[in-house]
């Protein structure tokens, strides 16, 4: 994956109703390193990575890069969005488009968190890239994000096997703002 080109980074934080994306800070080490390391959260991404691993690779300041955004919630990380270029093999309709990515810690599940930042960095998005499309994929298996993908107006593109499963390829149509 590569990032996103020329957008002005780093934006304003973005605050929705109960959320705050921003790009990662010092403070985020730890919440980055739990939620590499979950295997609740990497059970449909192949597994989580190893913890001491983790400890010794993880940068002081994670992933400052466009597109990337930690996601707070009452002055804590609980998750990530990310925004990139994508440039994988495995899904020819999706190179070279902008890809969306997320992680929520486990403890952050089943509160709408994740529909309404990524929404927001949809948004954002928008407003970066105007009238360029977004694509999303996942595991079939992964019933909740499914569901996301369809709440965000993700819709079919393609069905393929990777990594021993089958994997859902959605695209988001362009939104333009108006004007």
């Amino acid at each position: 994956m590569e990032d996103l080109g020329p957008v002005a980074w780093p934006p304003e934080p973005i605050r929705t109703e109960r959320l705050l994306l921003r790009q990662p800070e010092a403070r985020d080490r730890a919440t980055f390193v739990e939620l590499l390391a979950s295997p609740e959260v990497h059970t449909y991404l192949g597994g989580p990575r190893p913890r001491d691993v983790l400890e010794r690779e993880m940068p002081e300041v994670p992933q400052r890069r466009p597109g990337s955004f930690v996601v707070e919630r009452d002055g804590a990380m609980i998750g990530q969005v990310l925004l990139r270029r994508a440039t994988d093999g495995h899904r020819p309709a999706a190179v070279g488009k902008a890809d969306l990515g997320y992680l929520f810690l486990p403890r952050a599940w089943g509160h709408g968190y994740a529909a309404e930042a990524c929404a927001a960095a949809l948004a954002w998005f928008d407003g970066a890239r105007p009238g360029e499309p977004v694509v999303l994929a996942t595991q079939t298996a992964n019933l909740a994000s499914m569901r996301l993908a369809a709440k965000l107006g993700f819709t079919e593109v393609e069905r393929f096997r990777a990594w021993d499963a089958e994997q859902w390829l959605g695209m988001r149509s362009p939104h333009t703002p108006p004007g």
